[in-house]
């Protein structure tokens, strides 16, 4: 059973502002539950239809039935569990390494998945415009499938940051240098730009180094890449010397 006050509590968590004043997220699914709980998230409390996690004490867990679970869930077909988790303090900003910087990111899908990458390709480091979409919104928890426990992500005036970072700055452009015909170092910080609008004017006029992913279609007609797999092709190219 939950209460009408629990379930008030966790469908707030859907919000920012309300995440920012409790201090809370949640998180939804076996893999994604287990992937915290074996982190350092720190579990407030455990909701689940079947009789599993069995590592949790049964103080921070509660069998419910799968209506209950319905009316707490943000999925519109729910799992079998979903978890509320406190949010952690924020850690020191790397300054050293690969970075991912992301220019206002809006699609909880595309943050998700680019944390996913930087998880595959070994960044453990994004930093975020305070524009971008939050990290402990459900759906982007929902996507990262794990990865929010490996990669670090800070949130910052982006470009005060690229003003003061002594690493090099690159950033993503139809008119940059080829990147597949590139020198790219093992570290420095890329720039990954809004799904319509690219990289802002303001944060274009701090970057170092221009590079671009070239188009091979006959007709040349596509305008551009999803962020996501952008950020795919460009962290592949960047690694590619340490196969």
């Amino acid at each position: 059973m939950v209460s009408k006050n629990q379930i008030k509590l966790i469908t707030s968590l859907q919000q920012k502002k309300y995440r920012i004043s409790h201090q809370l997220f949640f998180a939804e699914g076996v893999k994604v539950i287990q992937e915290l709980l074996d982190s350092n998230f720190e579990l407030e409390h455990l909701y689940t239809t079947q009789y599993d996690f069995e590592e949790v004490s049964g103080t921070k867990k509660s069998l419910i039935h799968e209506n209950d679970l319905k009316k707490i869930s943000a999925l519109a077909t729910p799992n079998s569990c979903l978890a509320v988790f406190k949010i952690p303090q924020e850690k020191e900003i790397a300054t050293s390494g690969l970075i991912i910087a992301l220019d206002d990111i809006r699609d909880p899908g595309n943050l998700g998945t680019i944390l996913r990458l930087c998880d595959w390709f070994g960044v453990r480091q994004v930093v975020c415009s305070k524009e971008t979409v939050d990290i402990y919104n459900p759906k982007v928890v929902q996507a990262t499938m794990g990865s929010i426990t490996r990669v670090n992500v800070a949130y910052v005036d982006l470009e005060h940051y690229i003003a003061e970072t002594d690493l090099t700055v690159f950033g993503t452009f139809m008119d940059g240098e080829n990147i597949y015909q590139s020198n790219l170092p093992q570290q420095g910080v890329i720039i990954m730009g809004n799904e319509a609008n690219g990289i802002s004017e303001r944060v274009e006029e701090l970057i170092g180094k221009r590079i671009s992913i070239p188009r091979f279609g006959d007709l040349q007609k596509t305008e551009s890449l999803n962020v996501a797999t952008a950020t795919a092709i460009v962290l592949s190219e960047f690694k590619r010397n340490l196969a």
